[in-house]
């Protein structure tokens, strides 16, 4: 589940925690929000942001082989 968590301190300043979102995406997800938000002070990337995402491919070969018996 991609969970986007803001707080807001009383000095106006905001930290924003991102889960859920693995690889650089989260970037892409958050770019307009902090854009929109002010100067970005730091960039603290988790273990998702390393972890590579996971492509499953199926590829099913079958053979038939007849006889011409």
């Amino acid at each position: 589940m991609e969970t986007l968590e803001f707080i807001i301190y009383p000095d106006g300043r905001v930290q924003e925690t991102v889960t859920g979102i693995v690889g650089n995406s989260c970037a892409e997800v958050t770019a307009a929000i902090e854009a929109q938000l002010g100067q970005v002070l730091s960039h603290e990337p988790t273990s998702e942001f390393f972890a590579a995402q996971v492509q499953q491919s199926a590829v099913a070969t079958t053979q038939a082989t007849y006889s011409n018996w």
